[in-house]
């Protein structure tokens, strides 16, 4: 039976452990952001429930938001097809 030499066991413990604290500060993060999220739904939801008129708002507001990206890239599409047929100096 081979036995591990110690020397090389303690060599690649650092290693691991950097990865293995790597590696949970990486889901420290992401589990901040979902935290975050879920407290900024949950926030929306109060307000949209204590403030029924606020849903409409929002999409009228979204609708506007909808109807206006389309008139620019409306108009930066002719601008696009403008500047294609004019001629370079």
């Amino acid at each position: 039976m081979a036995e591990t030499d110690p020397g090389q066991r303690s060599y690649n413990m650092p290693k691991s452990l950097s990865d293995l604290n790597r590696d949970l500060e990486n889901l420290l993060e992401e589990m901040e952001k979902i935290s975050v999220e879920a407290t900024w739904m949950a926030y929306d939801m109060v307000v949209i429930r204590t403030n029924p008129a606020l849903a409409d708002i929002l999409q009228r507001l979204e609708g506007a938001f909808l109807d206006c990206k389309k008139e620019m890239e409306k108009n930066w599409q002719a601008l696009l097809q403008e500047t294609k047929s004019t001629p370079s100096r």
